[in-house]
């Protein structure tokens, strides 16, 4: 086949495949289908051409200069990354390797590489990058393959079960032990060695994918299903590329369910030389809701320094600074909330975390019976979400002390379920607040932020909560639905024997206009 016809047929599948020599237009509009898997919906979060091509520019682009740079997708779901590698490869190589075919079959036999997540993601990737789903078909861009699956290989895996939970990734045998017709979403990349899925042992200089984020573990989707994104990352760097890039929920900052040693790890790392934050995953994924936004990283294994942090709000502007990472034991992602938080800290003040109590606060589960009535026996009213309830002052198995106190309480959800703005790019963060008197107290499904002994203290406590300033505090290290006690930790403790304002506090933390105004475009005003 000649140089002439190669070309033409890969124009002809420009929508799934390699658009070589793009200026050869055969005058038909060819749209990239995976323009459109991106934007199918939520439950499989597909990468553009135009994000990938975003995450590729960030490596240095010698790389695609190089006949022997080798790259690896451990997490193929349409096999857009190799296809915009390859591009990228057959534009770079050019010069060195003149002919057409030898270029395309040295670049995919050499050095593009693809693990894929599932049976059907495989073919599909195989479509993507060799214009068929079987690499030795008839009409495969490369002439060379002898085996369907090419360098873009999937084998299925089992989980190894210990304890109820796969050794490797943690899920749940309940969920995914499963019979061999359905799908275990037992991932090759974090299940099997490189040498068992690709029939040899490779060293690879890049590695870069969007990983599967999360599965199910029974108790639900979002912040309450398991995170899994970080199993990619820690392989991927136990095989020491040079360069590590991956796009990932960004709710490692502030840890959370199976992230809190991930997220050590990752603001320890002194080889994350550039990460992208996104606060709205839409800017990366349209349609695409992902609580607390999402972010890209470049890892680079021969980098120790300052990380250049590219942050970029819901309009699409961005922010740089250059930091390191582990500053604090989160991560706040925008650097003029960091500069209000070191004028807040030069007072050295203790902060709400100290006071504000763990869930569950007076000890009743979920299965408990509560009563409608009051009676002689069940005296203390509840505040569930269900509405109010009773139960006996002697089944108060924690801080049973402090019934007799004013107590401030609020929704342990966040008002937007951690997702996002309204149309001015405000939050609201706190959805309800609630001052209880004596002989009342709450469910699991509220959170004591403190108790008083007199009401007026307590009315001046929940004037403080209502305030902006208290609520844009919360959130910079809010990236969950769910509040707990120790996403108060950079919000100030106050002296409650006078009520707040806003402005009370921007002048007692000297806050400029330009940082109010900041606040004050975060965080809408309480109802």
């Amino acid at each position: 086949m000649n140089k002439e016809n190669i070309s033409l047929r890969l124009s002809e599948r420009a929508h799934f495949s390699i658009p070589i020599q793009a200026e050869r237009s055969v005058g038909h509009y060819h749209p990239d289908i995976l323009n459109c898997l991106a934007n199918l919906s939520s439950d499989e979060v597909f990468t553009s051409p135009e994000l990938a091509n975003r995450m590729l520019d960030l490596l240095p682009q010698e790389l695609f200069r190089s006949p022997k740079t080798r790259f690896l997708d451990p997490c193929s779901k349409s096999g857009v990354f190799l296809r915009e590698i390859a591009k990228r490869l057959l534009a770079g190589l050019e010069e060195q390797i003149p002919d057409l075919q030898q270029r395309i079959d040295h670049i995919m036999t050499k050095q593009v590489f693809g693990i894929a997540c599932t049976d059907l993601t495989a073919e599909m990737s195989r479509r993507t990058l060799y214009c068929t789903k079987q690499a030795n078909g008839k009409y495969s861009v490369s002439t060379v393959f002898r085996d369907v699956q090419g360098n873009l290989r999937y084998i299925r895996c089992q989980h190894t079960w210990v304890n109820g939970k796969c050794k490797y990734c943690g899920a749940n045998r309940a969920q995914y032990d499963r019979v061999e017709t359905i799908e275990s979403y037992a991932y090759p990349f974090i299940h099997k060695s490189i040498k068992e899925i690709l029939n040899k042992d490779m060293q690879f200089d890049v590695i870069i994918g969007n990983p599967p984020y999360q599965l199910s573990d029974g108790g639900g989707t979002g912040s309450s299903a398991m995170p899994i994104y970080q199993y990619f990352v820690q392989q991927a760097k136990r095989l020491n590329p040079q360069y590590l890039s991956m796009i990932i929920p960004a709710r490692w900052y502030t840890g959370g369910k199976g992230l809190d040693e991930f997220r050590d790890e990752m603001l320890h790392d002194k080889r994350i030389r550039i990460l992208l934050d996104y606060n709205d995953s839409r800017l990366c994924f349209p349609g695409v809701d992902i609580a607390g936004g999402v972010c890209v990283f470049l890892w680079d294994k021969n980098y120790q320094g300052k990380c250049n942090v590219k942050n970029t709000i819901g309009d699409n502007t961005q922010y740089d600074s250059y930091r390191y990472l582990d500053e604090f034991d989160v991560f706040i992602r925008d650097y003029r909330t960091l500069n209000i938080i070191y004028k807040i800290q030069k007072l050295k003040e203790p902060t709400m975390d100290s006071v504000v109590y763990s869930r569950n606060p007076f000890g009743f589960s979920s299965t408990y019976k509560f009563v409608q009535e009051q009676s002689s026996s069940a005296t203390v009213k509840i505040m569930t979400s269900k509405g109010d309830f009773f139960v006996p002052q002697k089944d108060i198995t924690t801080n049973a002390d402090i019934v007799d106190d004013w107590k401030v309480v609020m929704s342990k959800t966040s008002a937007e379920h951690a997702g996002q703005a309204d149309k001015d790019g405000r939050k609201k963060v706190v959805s309800r607040i609630e001052i209880l008197e004596k002989k009342h107290i709450c469910s699991e499904s509220y959170l004591l932020i403190g108790h008083m002994k007199d009401k007026e203290s307590a009315d001046n406590l929940a004037s403080y909560v209502k305030t902006r300033f208290f609520r844009f505090l919360l959130s910079s290290v809010l990236l969950t639905q769910n509040i707990a006690k120790d996403k108060f930790q950079f919000v100030p403790l106050q002296d409650f024997s006078h009520p707040w304002t806003d402005e009370m506090l921007y002048q007692k933390y000297g806050l400029d206009k330009d940082e109010i105004a900041f606040i004050e475009s975060m965080i809408r005003p309480m109802e």
